[in-house]
């Protein structure tokens, strides 16, 4: 029965397991580190504050605190994305 079990349905060829995909989506987790260094752990945290603004954990958070549905998600991406290029044109004319 084991045999059955390894065989594609459709086939009598056994079953190939394909690895799943990376989606889009997907993150790489690595930890952000801090040394603290003679005993100043205030000035730790605020490097661990910058380092977590820099990696835009704190955007992030804000925006998993609600679900955003698919087609919100969009509007606001078409928002930021005219914001970009306005600004862009902006810093363009000023320059030149």
């Amino acid at each position: 029965m084991s045999d059955m079990h390894d065989m594609n349905q459709n086939s009598n060829q056994p079953r190939i397991d394909r690895p799943h995909r990376a989606s889009a989506r997907s993150v790489e987790f690595r930890p952000i580190e801090v040394a603290v260094q003679d005993g100043n752990v205030n000035r730790a945290l605020s490097m661990l504050k910058r380092k977590m603004a820099a990696e835009g954990i704190y955007k992030e958070l804000r925006k998993r605190r609600f679900f955003e549905k698919p087609s919100e998600e969009k509007k606001r991406r078409q928002r930021e994305a005219e914001r970009r290029r306005k600004k862009a044109v902006r810093v363009a004319r000023e320059r030149g």
